[in-house]
Parts: C-alpha cells; structure tokens; sequence
C-alpha cells in the first residue's frame, strides 16, 4: 500500500530503529514507547489484521523471539503485548516490558534488545 507507513518502514524508505529482521517480518522500537524496549513486529508484507498473515505460526514464534530478548536486556519477567491494529491499518504486534524508565533512549534499547536475540 502506497500511504501505509509501516510498509515504508519494511522497505527502509523511511528510517526505523530495526531490532530484527528476516525474509518475511521486522520488528522495530515504537515511536511512542509504552516502556524501554517497547517494539513493533510486523509482516513485511501488507496485511490489514494479524489474523490475514497465512504463516502466523511463524509470526508468533518472531514475537517470542523478541519477547524473550526483552525479557533478558530488561532483567524483567513481565513482558506485554497487545494486538489491536486500529492505528496502523497494518498488521502489528506490541511487545513491551512491563518497567519504567528513559523513554528517549532509542538507541540504547535497541542495543539491548539485539544484544540479547
């Protein structure tokens, strides 16, 4: 889709603290983080809800995969996330720690989290 920022993120057309990726998902830290850490798992290609993505399967296992890095860069046993999508017309998952801290430190919370994947 031409106007969906999250397929311009998956396409690098637009700059993104990118965590992870592979062939078909890319997470990146949330602009307007709920917590440190707070990141974004999306299909790289456009689906509008979670439940559209044929290999959710392996969608699920990436955002375990994140989940648990948080867990470790974070030393915390509270991860959240949440699967809305009434924002981003995109499919999307939220996975944040449940601490409090510098919100502002983006590229210090990426550091940890890829440290730990």
């Amino acid at each position: 889709m031409d106007n969906c920022i999250f397929c311009k993120i998956a396409n690098k057309e637009i700059p993104a603290h990118i965590i992870y990726e592979d062939d078909d998902f890319i997470a990146f830290l949330d602009i307007n983080p709920q917590s440190p850490g707070h990141s974004q798992i999306i299909p790289k290609k456009h689906y509008r809800w979670v439940w559209d993505v044929p290999n959710a399967g392996n969608y699920f296992e990436v955002v375990k995969k994140v989940a648990l890095a948080q867990k470790r860069a974070f030393k915390t046993q509270w991860i959240l996330s949440k699967v809305v999508g009434e924002d981003v017309e995109h499919a999307h998952i939220w996975v944040y720690p449940a601490i409090k801290g510098n919100l502002k430190d983006f590229e210090g919370n990426r550091n940890k989290i890829i440290e730990n994947l």
